[in-house]
């Protein structure tokens, strides 16, 4: 069996528990035990970095401190804490003096980072513990006929020299692992471009713009449903798009689901268990298709 310190962020206790549900029902039915990391703080979100950079890496170095302590690697299932933690201990790992910085404030709380850790988002865990041969014999309800709309995230792929999870230009990892379904995955032009979800918070407009202009190329591609890895995209997805909904006088209305969730479902969980009425963008047409309703 596999062992984890789990490492939740912020977003998803917070917003999304199904996600955090749906992603321990799923790692627990292939050996994966997730450890709780006592005392951690936020990531923290990459915003800091511009207001004190030795702060913001100290606060994401204490998190990794703690990892190291309980002598585990740590799993993350959010895009965001995953290019944090990773990019930090790859700066620290790289640069002593500031490595130096960090410990002596790390001390004045009784801790230090040491290197000894590495972090892992839930998607390589699945890929590299779990394996593709294991993930295709567990799926017993293929998602056949389903047509999907992959979406990484910009924070699963970039800085890729650090991050190495894809080609970021060409990804296919999710592509992939959707196909492990028995569902599609469907091209769509822009298919790289960001939620917008950082955008929003500068300007909401544009981030409604951004969610409206990947909506319609989804749109034209046929997909009956977007899959996402990141809590984040899933909001601006799921919850943003009801306000472009509204705007578009209800043009759009294609349902959100979490990667997780849909390997469940192709596993024969009963989606009554998933959580998936806590979603803003109802899932019922895709219920319905994966039912056989057409």
């Amino acid at each position: 069996m596999a062992e984890y310190a789990l490492f939740l962020g912020c977003m998803i206790p917070v917003r999304l528990p199904f996600m955090e549900s749906s992603g321990r029902r799923l790692l627990k039915g292939f050996a994966i035990d997730l450890v709780e990391m006592p005392s951690t703080g936020c990531c923290p979100d990459p915003s800091l970095k511009s207001v004190d950079e030795v702060t913001w890496t100290t606060l994401a170095a204490r998190n990794l401190a703690i990892a190291e302590e309980m002598g585990l690697q740590i799993l993350t299932p959010c895009n965001g804490c995953f290019e944090t933690l990773k990019t930090v201990d790859s700066s620290l790992k790289g640069d002593t003096k500031l490595k130096g910085k960090v410990n002596q404030r790390l001390s004045k709380v009784g801790r230090e980072y040491k290197g000894e850790t590495e972090v892992k988002h839930l998607v390589e865990v699945l890929m590299d513990d779990v394996g593709v041969d294991r993930m295709r014999a567990a799926v017993v309800s293929p998602l056949t006929d389903l047509r999907v709309a992959v979406h990484h995230g910009c924070h699963l792929l970039r800085p890729s020299h650090i991050l190495d999870v894809d080609d970021p230009i060409r990804p296919r990892l999710l592509d992939n692992l959707i196909e492990l379904t028995g569902a599609t995955s469907v091209p769509y032009y822009k298919s790289n471009l960001c939620c917008g979800a950082a955008s929003g918070n500068a300007d909401a407009e544009t981030g409604k713009e951004m969610v409206r202009y990947k909506l319609g190329w989804m749109e034209r591609a046929g997909v009956d449903c977007i899959s996402v890895v990141c809590p984040t995209c899933f909001l601006q997805y799921d919850v943003t798009q009801r306000l472009v909904r509204k705007d578009s006088g209800d043009r759009f209305n294609i349902p959100v689901l979490y990667y997780p969730e849909m390997l469940l479902l192709a596993m024969g969980a009963e989606p009554e268990g998933l959580g998936l009425d806590m979603h803003r963008t109802s899932v019922a047409p895709v219920m319905e298709r994966i039912a056989g309703g057409g």
